[in-house]
């Protein structure tokens, strides 16, 4: 089939590969010519695992390609998906102003009947706000459908080209069995695709999220009451992990969620909520915890340096808002970063593919390290924001002779307490007991 995609950032990049990967032929529009022009020559410009591979294979047989032109893209697909930003407005809602600038000049230059698909992330009712754009100009048929995505950052390929469920918002039978096809290939396992009005479907991508934040919250803040009463999360998080009422996933304790979905998806659901004069007071909650889970950490580091951090050494491991990405969007080692060079720390940071990111965003503020290892020379703590596997299994003994003081801040709970205080560190994670124990280098 021939299909187009406008934009390219994360889920338009990872829709078109994976589209060309199973044999379509896929236009993808993008109004930034440099970005373009790196594409074309092979340039991947995310971190995703495995998509540089697909994305090699594809342009090299022809199946991928790029322009800075809408009215190619739209002349070569008969499905359209519309992969644009949503960035978050002030008040938490979702601007729309990308999806319908699109959509109306889309209507201008159609030439054929097209199926325009939302993958992008919008509130209930735009798929009706888009059909209204593209019918202003338009003169000839068109169908609009919703087809949210729900691909998590570090296993976007995967999730993909092996879906748990394709959802399909449609209330066209020609439009539904155009996409029914184009999904086929993904779907061989059984796994369904679930076909329902237009405004089910985008409320399903948001409920979904939703849900996940609320999840990961509610298990931070267990972790916050263990700390009061002297219970171990961990052993809790098994406890109720065994339910299969509630299932294992999303029940790690930590700093926080960040990311491009999950905030701003909370914040645009929760906003048009009051729009539709319902409040949801479990989503504030959810905001409103995890802004504060975001540097829940800080109180532990002013306490273990009876409150003077001006001149103290600090280095960062992780500044991805998770691992396998190099997506910093509210991630929680850049508040925690924060809020220790406001106290007059110095920072020097390390992430396997997130430094870029974070340098074009603060400059010199911070130093930035070759190697895992170069933030702890001469340091006088490790914090640890983001669970990268390298961090997961490291030299405790080359850590402790480079520390000045052997001192971990753990936000993601990599490490076994026991053990790690073993190893002569005084370890200080989320929920599980943290003082005691402490060896200072000598």
């Amino acid at each position: 089939m021939k299909i187009s995609v406008i934009g390219t950032g994360y889920v338009g990049l990872v829709t078109g590969t994976c589209l060309a990967e199973t044999g379509n032929e896929v236009v993808c529009v993008d109004i930034d010519e440099e970005k373009v022009k790196r594409m074309r020559s092979g340039e991947v410009p995310i971190y995703e695992p495995h998509l540089d591979v697909l994305f090699e294979r594809n342009i090299e047989a022809g199946r991928l390609t790029f322009t800075t032109s809408l009215k190619e893209g739209l002349d070569h697909g008969v499905i359209v998906f519309l992969a644009l930003p949503t960035p978050e407005e002030e008040d938490g809602s979702a601007d729309l102003k990308y999806v319908l600038g699109v959509s109306e000049e889309i209507g201008k230059l159609l030439k054929g009947y097209r199926v325009i698909v939302d993958k992008s992330t919008v509130p209930v009712g735009t798929s009706e706000k888009v059909k209204e754009a593209i019918g202003k100009h338009a003169s000839h048929d068109f169908d609009v459908v919703s087809n949210p995505e729900f691909l998590r950052e570090g296993y976007a390929v995967d999730d993909f080209l092996k879906p748990e469920r394709i959802i399909i918002g449609s209330s066209s039978d020609r439009a539904t069995e155009l996409m029914g096809k184009l999904y086929k290939p993904f779907v061989r396992s059984g796994n369904p695709v679930i076909v329902m009005d237009e405004k089910s479907a985008e409320l399903t991508k948001y409920a979904a999220n939703a849900f996940l934040a609320t999840k990961i919250t509610f298990m931070n803040e267990i972790a916050n009451f263990c700390e009061k009463v002297g219970a171990d999360v961990d052993k809790v998080r098994i406890g109720i992990g065994t339910d299969s009422r509630i299932g294992k996933r999303f029940l790690f304790p930590g700093i926080g969620y960040g990311g491009s979905c999950f905030p701003k998806d909370v914040k645009a659901l929760h906003k048009s909520g009051r729009d539709s004069g319902y409040e949801f007071k479990i989503l504030q909650s959810v905001i409103d915890v995890n802004q504060r889970q975001k540097t829940i950490l800080i109180p532990k580091i002013l306490a273990h340096f009876q409150g003077d951090l001006k001149g103290k050494k600090i280095g960062v491991w992780g500044l991805a808002f998770k691992p396998e990405t190099d997506d910093i969007r509210e991630a929680p080692a850049l508040y925690i970063i924060e809020e220790l060079l406001a106290l007059g720390a110095e920072i020097t940071a390390f992430d396997p593919e997130a430094m870029e990111n974070v340098q074009r965003k603060m400059g010199d503020r911070i130093a930035f390290a070759d190697g895992m290892y170069q933030p702890l020379e001469n340091a006088d703590a490790l914090v640890i924001c983001t669970e990268w596997g390298v961090f997961r299994n490291p030299d405790f003994t080359k850590m402790k002779e480079l520390l000045q003081d052997a001192v971990i801040f753990d936000g993601r709970n990599l490490y076994d307490t026991d053990e790690i205080r073993s190893e002569g560190f005084g370890y200080y994670s989320i929920g599980r007991g943290q003082e005691g124990n402490h060896a200072t280098n000598t």
